[in-house]
């Protein structure tokens, strides 16, 4: 059995700050977040905006590695990796 692609997002809120995630369904995801308690509570303090970086992995494992990779980064750190996918998206 093929597993599913897994996706590393990040999201930013209405404040300007990043919440990192992985999921299977950015739409659905995103969505929880938005409309939903099965959302992340750091949501609580600040509304979600959009989704503004977002790589594809073959499984869980890589995902789940390089999303602790993102949380170990600085805010400016993060910054670059978000306008480094938007530029190559150009």
């Amino acid at each position: 059995m093929k597993e599913s692609p897994w996706f590393v997002y990040i999201i930013e809120n209405d404040k300007g700050y990043f919440y990192t995630g992985i999921t299977t369904d950015l739409e659905r995801r995103f969505s929880e977040h938005m409309n939903s308690k099965k959302g992340a509570k750091f949501f609580n303090t600040g509304a979600p905006v959009e989704i503004v970086y977002k790589k594809k992995f073959q499984n869980r494992s890589l995902a789940s590695k390089f999303e602790y990779y993102i949380k170990t980064l600085t805010r400016t750190q993060k910054l670059k990796l978000i306008l480094s996918k938007r530029s190559s998206n150009a």
